[in-house]
């Protein structure tokens, strides 16, 4: 299990220790892999761009209008997190749904 973030994110942090199979995968360095950020982008879509994250809020309005998958390239940080890879599956973010997709109870969230 890929778990693609930031290792100094609160949520990313919280989903890691909840996953005891899960690998964090620093979305700067290395990166997420090209192919799994144009699945994310095509399931996802929009969503996948973090529009509350101080990084959204620093970009000129140009910069907003780009199209996601050139932001996310660019700016790496946008990404809303975590973005969770298990199973052949992608879920989004550390919400109840993608807690109870995962099979992590309410008392390890």
């Amino acid at each position: 299990m890929q778990l693609y973030g930031l290792k100094t994110c609160d949520t990313c942090r919280k989903a890691l220790k909840a996953l005891d199979n899960a690998v964090l995968v620093d979305v700067r360095d290395p990166g997420v892999p090209e192919a799994v950020l144009a699945r994310a982008l095509a399931e996802f879509g929009a969503a996948l761009v973090n529009r509350r994250s101080t990084t959204w809020r620093g970009l000129d309005a140009a910069g907003r209008e780009r199209p996601p998958l050139e932001l996310l390239r660019a700016h790496p940080a946008l990404m809303k997190r975590p973005l969770i890879e298990a199973g052949g599956r992608l879920h989004l973010g550390w919400g109840p749904e993608v807690q109870a997709a995962l099979g992590v109870g309410a008392d390890r969230a």
